[in-house]
């Protein structure tokens, strides 16, 4: 977890968390980007929050926005670290299931005819 004051400041900026980088190494992350871990040890060449990432991960998928809560930094640090942690190979990262499509209610409406006239 990254130290606070107790008038719950950051004592570390979060910017210094991503290694001073603001932008991640891939733009095809989002909020609701799922993320998920792989299963590989958790090593000592992991950054403290990478750590805590990966340790977030371990009972189960996370979204972005989600991971960010629990550790208290802006959605845009997170993105940065992820992407490190999928560039490296320990976290996977699947973008949301898009909502369904409507459909067409005449299309609909000319499938129950058919149906119905085949009944018949």
């Amino acid at each position: 977890m990254t130290p606070r004051q107790s008038s719950g400041r950051r004592l570390v900026p979060a910017y210094l968390a991503t290694g001073g980088r603001a932008r991640p190494s891939r733009n095809t992350l989002d909020r609701l980007t799922l993320l998920h871990g792989v299963g590989m040890p958790i090593t000592s060449e992991v950054r403290p929050e990478e750590h805590r990432i990966l340790e977030l991960l371990q009972p189960g998928a996370l979204s972005l926005a989600e991971v960010a809560a629990h550790l208290h930094l802006p959605v845009s640090v997170v993105k940065v670290l992820v992407a490190d942690l999928v560039d490296a190979g320990r976290l996977h990262a699947r973008a949301p299931i898009p909502e369904a499509e409507q459909f067409d209610r005449h299309i609909l409406e000319r499938v129950l005819d058919g149906l119905r006239s085949l009944k018949s």
